[in-house]
């Protein structure tokens, strides 16, 4: 393309310090290095990790620099790429992946894992390889959070934390890949290996627990109870597969409690996607007892968890999950295939789409309670 090679000006939102608004700034973006890729974002969803890392960074979120901009689940056109890259050209569709996948590693070769740890430290202080950001803004760096920074016209990513998918999907559903219904689908079906005729209870009823759902279904589960406290979640679940719903405030007793009343011992997987220690507690102890599996999925880096040993020792396993379990860049043009065939869910995620300027929008409606996914619109 015309601007390859060359410093693209253009609009981001930019973070300048936590808890206050995103602001519209115009930024430039340098050309790939070596190993880069440089991306026109078209659509990217807002997560709840990008807001909790501007307003609740002290409540589950490592610290991370500032300014800086946010975004992590997109999907755009490649604009350039770097000295050698050959995996990608200009004008492919593309997702960019906060969990690489360098396919050459111990853990991307061993089939245990998804944990590929190429340029991570790096990427998880928001710089590329050489320890600098692409993206600067009235000549000062801006850090790209989780080395994506979606929320950017323009931004470069490494190769190997970037995927090819097919031409004809529409970027403005398959960004949703990049992150929240990919780690909730996932959480079921590969990490979970949820069952046919199994009984599930997914706790917390955002996108993530809402693909958890779906995952559910898709493994043939039998019964599958949706929990949340805001029961304006409950038509949406019941539409991606849950047979019951549970308000848990409803209900004098804890929620595991409830859920094994429900289901004369509990249930055979539990899967956490809200990231709170206590939620995820909650889950553990909603399993039954000699086989119940609960998968953690809600993201949280910084609190800990409380276990009592007897339930462990009396059989339940009790298991972590990253995007998933998927290997980012082999697995998600996979996903991406089961949307086009009509096998996975997307559509129906989306709740609100608008374009940039509206961002801190997005976050309200997300905060509010009041969206499952916002899909901003970059051009």
């Amino acid at each position: 393309m015309s601007t390859a090679g060359q410093v693209i000006k253009c609009k981001a939102a930019v973070a300048w310090e936590p808890g206050k608004p995103l602001t519209i700034e115009d930024v430039e973006v340098a050309p790939p290095k070596a190993r880069e890729v440089r991306i026109k974002v078209v659509a990217t969803g807002v997560c709840r990790t990008d807001w909790e890392h501007l307003y609740e960074r002290e409540k589950g979120m490592r610290f991370r620099p500032f300014p800086l901009v946010l975004g992590h689940e997109a999907a755009g056109v490649v604009e350039s790429i770097g000295p050698g890259v050959t995996a990608f050209s200009p004008g492919d569709q593309v997702i960019p992946l906060f969990l690489p996948q360098c396919q050459e590693c111990d853990r991307c070769q061993s089939l245990k894992t998804n944990h590929c740890r190429k340029n991570w430290a790096n990427t998880q202080a928001g710089v590329m390889a050489d320890g600098t950001s692409r993206i600067s803004c009235q000549d000062q760096q801006v850090f790209q959070f989780l080395g994506v920074s979606s929320f950017s016209q323009y931004t470069v990513v490494p190769d190997s934390s970037l995927t090819k998918i097919r031409s004809d999907a529409p970027l403005d559903k398959v960004c949703l890949l990049g992150c929240g219904v990919s780690t909730g689908y996932g959480a079921a079906l590969k990490t979970g290996k949820v069952e046919k005729d199994s009984t599930c209870a997914v706790f917390g009823l955002g996108a993530v627990g809402l693909a958890a759902v779906m995952g559910c279904k898709a493994a043939g589960a039998r019964r599958i109870i949706g929990i949340d406290i805001n029961p304006a979640k409950f038509e949406k679940a019941v539409t991606l597969g849950a047979t019951d719903c549970v308000n848990p405030t409803d209900h004098k007793k804890p929620i595991q409690e409830v859920v094994l009343e429900m289901t004369q011992g509990g249930v055979d997987f539990a899967l956490e996607c809200h990231g709170s220690p206590s939620v995820m507690t909650a889950a553990l102890e909603s399993t039954v007892d000699a086989w119940g599996l609960c998968v953690i999925a809600g993201w949280n880096e910084t609190e800990t968890m409380s276990v009592k040993v007897e339930k462990i020792l009396m059989g339940r396993t009790l298991k972590g999950t990253y995007f998933g379990g998927w290997k980012s860049v082999q697995d998600v043009p996979n996903l991406v295939d089961e949307y086009m065939a009509n096998k996975l869910q997307l559509d129906e995620f989306i709740t609100h789409k608008l374009p940039l300027n509206q961002i801190n929008k997005a976050f309200d409606l997300l905060s509010s309670g009041n969206s499952i996914r916002t899909v901003i619109s970059l051009w």
